[in-house]
């Protein structure tokens, strides 16, 4: 899997991604301008000592990251205004779950343009307007994780890192 942080501005969500990535196998990508330098202390201090294994793909933007994957790559966005659910996406091996700014979003010729590909985390609570970037990219990669690399079947589980053991 890979996960895409389009011009994140928080150093401390992007080394908690990062964190993620590292733990699950999947690939960071940092797409755009970034708001802090990967060598703050900050994204070192929240990836703690798996920050060295992170090694983020770093794309200058969207167009240097389209030309750097699979032309037919499965790509997911995420976002408060998706339509839809993101239990409604069926997600495939080596999916790019993409994420905009923790301030601005994805911008709105993403959402344009990448429409029918768009999806939101439900949140009940009506006073909630988003959840932490770090927290959003963990809850879609592991749903793309389990509809793709789990397994409900006890005999599959030998040497399967992603089930659980009884």
């Amino acid at each position: 899997m890979h996960v895409v942080l389009f011009e994140p501005d928080i150093p401390w969500n992007t080394g908690n991604v990062g964190r993620t990535c590292v733990a699950t196998g999947s690939t960071l990508h940092l797409v755009g301008e970034l708001g802090f330098s990967l060598d703050a202390a900050q994204v070192k201090r929240s990836g703690l000592d798996y920050w060295e294994k992170v090694r983020p793909r770093v794309h200058s933007d969207w167009e240097t990251f389209l030309s750097a994957i699979p032309v037919n790559a499965a790509l997911y966005f995420f976002s408060k205004r998706g339509q839809k659910d993101f239990w409604k996406a069926t997600f495939r091996p080596e999916s790019y779950l993409i994420f905009g700014c923790e301030t601005r979003g994805l911008p709105s010729e993403f959402h344009e343009r990448y429409a029918d590909r768009m999806y939101r985390i439900p949140i009940l609570e009506d006073g909630v307007r988003s959840l932490n970037l770090s927290t959003a990219a963990g809850i879609a990669l592991y749903e793309a994780l389990r509809q793709t690399s789990f397994s409900s079947s006890p005999s599959d589980s030998v040497g399967d890192p992603w089930i659980p053991r009884q």
